[in-house]
């Protein structure tokens, strides 16, 4: 009498459909998978979802397979026995060891794919904290210049553009010190740049998410909260606050656009000449800011005193007369 070899039978299914389905998903669902490729982080991960997802689709396809084959070979059928599983059941050698074998496979290949995406991609377009561990190359030195007033960027110039982002309730603002420090509540970046975001907070703790750039650094106050990315299409992205800020947390968003290097420099520069009454007032360029500045709550500074950064302000409530 000739055994079924049931393992044979759906290992071939299992081989077949996965493969089948892996291939239908590479080619014509993953070019459309969020959040696009609007800069290099954004198809990097749109690259690792993929491949994570073609991972997991055999998984999936083989619980399917087993289940439906169990419930049309081994279902009990009435009046019939009772369906037994037996001694080859449980002490499956061929079984143990291929699922031993396979799930340790798998589970190191992620661990070293995804420690070399963080590497290669410069922390994947999350915030690194103050210090990055990993960095392009030009951006230590971009933002060092930026700090120091001596920054510059021109078009096809293959410089690092730092740009800083200010969350504070309920809004964010942009700050750009290569063109003078001016702050602004659009952001627009040149396309074919690499984009060094230094992003902190003015009050409580907010969350850049730039979802089509593949970008994402909480905004702490007093911290500088680094990510990188580099754009590589023209068009416009929604940023969001992802962490639960206050009561109009869910209203803080804004758009940001990416265009030609020639017409953001264009901007850039009309802004800073439109802005430059206003940006003489504002607090010195820095990574970060103290918050609570207006004194209020038992800010930094002392009701009624002047504060160090503006000479045209007078920060929290007036002394009392004598």
């Amino acid at each position: 009498m000739n055994e079924t070899h049931h393992l044979r039978r759906m290992t071939i299914a299992w081989v077949i459909v996965s493969v089948v389905a892996d291939v239908l998903f590479w080619f014509f669902v993953g070019p459309h998978v969020p959040p696009g490729r609007m800069t290099d982080m954004a198809t990097s991960n749109q690259f690792d979802f993929n491949i994570l997802f073609v991972i997991a689709l055999p998984v999936l396809i083989g619980v399917w397979i087993y289940l439906g084959y169990t419930i049309v070979v081994w279902s009990a059928k009435r009046g019939g026995p009772e369906p037994v599983g037996g001694e080859a059941a449980r002490t499956n050698r061929t079984a143990q060891v291929a699922w031993i074998t396979i799930t340790s496979v798998v589970v190191l290949f992620l661990a070293g794919f995804g420690t070399v995406e963080l590497i290669v991609n410069n922390g994947s377009g999350g915030g690194e904290g103050p210090n990055p561990v990993w960095s392009p190359a030009g951006a230590t030195k971009a933002e060092a210049a930026a700090l120091a007033g001596t920054g510059t960027w021109s078009p096809n110039s293959g410089q690092v553009l730092p740009v800083q982002v200010i969350g504070q309730q309920w809004k964010f603002t942009y700050r750009y010190p290569t063109f003078g420090g001016f702050e602004t509540s659009q952001l627009v970046l040149p396309t074919n740049t690499t984009i060094a975001f230094n992003v902190t907070s003015l009050d409580v703790t907010h969350s850049f998410w730039a979802y089509q750039l593949g970008v994402k650094a909480d905004a702490n106050p007093l911290i500088n909260d680094v990510a990188y990315t580099a754009t590589t299409q023209q068009g416009q992205f929604v940023v969001r606050c992802s962490e639960l800020c206050g009561i109009w947390h869910g209203a803080m968003y804004n758009y940001g656009r990416v265009v030609s290097q020639q017409a953001f420099a264009a901007w850039a520069q009309r802004t800073e000449a439109a802005n430059a009454a206003n940006t003489k007032l504002l607090p010195a360029f820095a990574w970060t800011y103290t918050p609570d500045a207006n004194g209020a709550a038992g800010g930094y500074y002392p009701d009624g005193k002047v504060t160090p950064y503006s000479s045209a302000e007078v920060y929290g409530a007036k002394q009392p007369a004598s």
